[in-house]
């Protein structure tokens, strides 16, 4: 895809210098901004491609419906044809706003398992495991129930508890309680095994984003200067150093300008595990065979830039069921204003909620030490997320893979800053994640057929041809399942030659460059991935200012 791009203009270096250049203003960027600027004789520029989260639907939880596959806030990348989805392309939405993708979310909020970040320490990165980790997850979070030990308190990113519940969201609860899962007050606490509730990004009802946590206290700071609408062409550098980053050349205002670097200053890529790949390798950083085959001159040689690509695919099951849902209310104009005058009036009810309200972490098998599938329930149903609802009453058991093994890979296939890249997620191309989408999709249904559940299922609209076998199941698998927006881990932390960023997120062989996003993960995290990007933004705004001042 070609976004449209202003004309050629002679490059205009911009008078203001900078300590700290961030680019993209999503969950990390914003937080980074945030701390970097505390020392008011710090300058710290923050670029974001997109606008102002001006738009309303921004700050409306269910307000993913409209900005999702909106141009206006949303990069609308898709992805190449999938031979493990029968040759499909899928949406894949990302942030293009103050906030990035924390601005179009599902507004959950979960951080993963211990054991996702012990075995990021345990593979060499010194200082990223749990017990590491989690004093920044607090930092960033005030928690609506207040501080405890695993919980912050005073920190700027609103958590709050779910309140519209249902008959039918407890059934669902208490299906998964008949499966062996032990039923859950809090998945961000010591066990994330069971079933309950979402904690959610929210704050009396209105989304709580990167850009309104970290951002919006911040921005009238005289030292940091946000640059909205800004377009990263490619990093500069110092022409008696080819590998010392020195700035940024970007467009905006339908002009190219460049902002430099004062000495011993940085530029960190926030851009995401789409944008940051797609930065380093359009400045000539990454894998020569790649650069070249794009017409891009080799700067510097780091095969594993764009590779390691990871997501978590969902199969998404739907039911028809004979209680009323939100099918019902959003398709008829009465029940729907009623909707819309509570939250207006209260800011309660179905427009209150983000993408889910019940979540599952269970093991699929017996064998499995941690969980290894999550289910996010709605009480509603469509094709796909933000198109028109079914005709009948239906819900949603949306079911994901956590540790996928599949992986893929994304690259720029021209030297135009305005083209996107190639997305290739390869999902379902590892063995053991057929496996797991079998056992998933094999889990669901038994819990469609529960005493809790099942009194309320009428029919099994998707998938729609009742499989039976495994053969059966894997094929129904590809067919309906989509992405759930979490792709990670495309320039990945560690100390190998496939390794992007070391343990302090400096690229290898270039100074004067971090990345800090969810591009850096070592490897996926059990589960969504908005909490720990804001975790990584935290943790980099302390490892930049520890080796400022060392």
């Amino acid at each position: 895809m070609t976004l449209s791009r202003p004309p050629d203009t002679p490059v205009e270096t911009d008078s203001l210098k900078a300590d700290y250049i961030i680019v993209g203003a999503g969950s990390a960027g914003c937080v980074l901004a945030n701390r970097l600027s505390v020392d008011p004789k710090t300058r710290v520029v923050l670029l974001e491609a997109g606008g102002r989260d001006t738009n309303p639907w921004i700050h409306i939880p269910v307000g993913y419906f409209k900005t999702l596959h909106n141009p206006k806030t949303d990069w609308c990348y898709k992805t190449e044809p999938e031979a493990g989805l029968n040759g499909r392309s899928l949406d894949w939405p990302r942030g293009k706003t103050l906030g990035g993708s924390s601005s179009i979310n599902g507004l959950l909020y979960v951080r993963g398992q211990r054991q996702d970040y012990d075995q990021w320490a345990q593979a060499g990165n010194a200082g990223w495991g749990y017990d590491d980790v989690l004093p920044y997850f607090k930092r960033s979070e005030s928690h609506e129930l207040g501080e405890s030990e695993y919980h912050g308190g005073s920190g700027g990113l609103s958590v709050s508890l779910i309140r519209a519940k249902s008959a039918i969201a407890e059934a669902f609860v208490d299906a998964a309680v008949e499966m062996g899962v032990p039923r859950s007050v809090d998945h961000n606490a010591e066990d994330q095994e069971g079933a309950g509730y979402f904690q959610q990004t929210a704050h009396k009802g209105l989304r709580c984003s990167s850009a309104k946590a970290f951002l919006r206290p911040v921005k009238n700071r005289q030292n940091l200067k946000i640059i909205t609408k800004a377009h990263v062409r490619r990093l500069e550098f110092d022409p008696e150093d080819a590998k010392r980053v020195t700035g940024v050349e970007f467009d905006v205002d339908r002009k190219r300008r460049s902002i430099r670097l004062w000495p011993g200053g940085e530029v960190i890529l926030a851009a995401g595990a789409i944008g940051s790949p797609q930065l380093l390798e359009l400045s000539g950083i990454g894998q020569g065979k790649v650069l070249s085959s794009a017409g891009i001159d080799v700067r510097h040689e780091l095969p594993g830039v764009g590779e390691n690509l990871q997501d978590h695919l969902q199969l998404r099951l739907v039911y028809e069921v004979n209680t009323p849902t939100l099918n019902d209310a959003i398709n008829r104009a009465v029940p729907r204003m009623g909707i819309a005058l509570n939250y207006a009036l209260r800011r309660k009810g179905p427009m209150s909620v983000g993408a889910s309200q019940v979540c599952v972490f269970a093991k699929s098998h017996i064998h499995v030490e941690t969980p290894d599938i999550q289910f996010h329930f709605q009480p509603l149903s469509a094709d796909k997320p933000g198109i028109e609802m079914h005709p009948f009453s239906g819900i949603t058991s949306s079911v994901c893979q956590l540790r996928p093994e599949s992986r893929g890979y994304i690259h720029v296939a021209t030297p135009n800053a305005y083209d996107h890249p190639k997305i290739v997620p390869n999902y379902l191309s590892a063995i053991a994640d057929q496996h797991c989408a079998i056992r998933a999709m094999k889990f669901a249904r038994s819990m469609a057929k529960t005493k809790a559940l099942s009194p309320f299922i009428v029919r099994e609209h998707a998938p729609d041809t009742d499989p039976d076998s495994d053969d059966e199941l894997l094929a129904a698998a590809r067919k309906i399942s989509q992405t759930i927006y979490h792709p990670t881990s495309t320039c990945r932390m560690g100390r190998d030659t496939h390794a992007v960023v070391d343990d302090r997120l400096k690229v290898h062989g270039i100074a004067g460059l971090r990345v800090a996003d969810a591009s850096v993960m070592p490897s996926i995290v059990s589960g969504n991935t908005n909490a720990p990007t804001v975790m990584i933004g935290e943790k980099a705004s302390d490892l930049i200012l520890e080796d400022r001042h060392s």
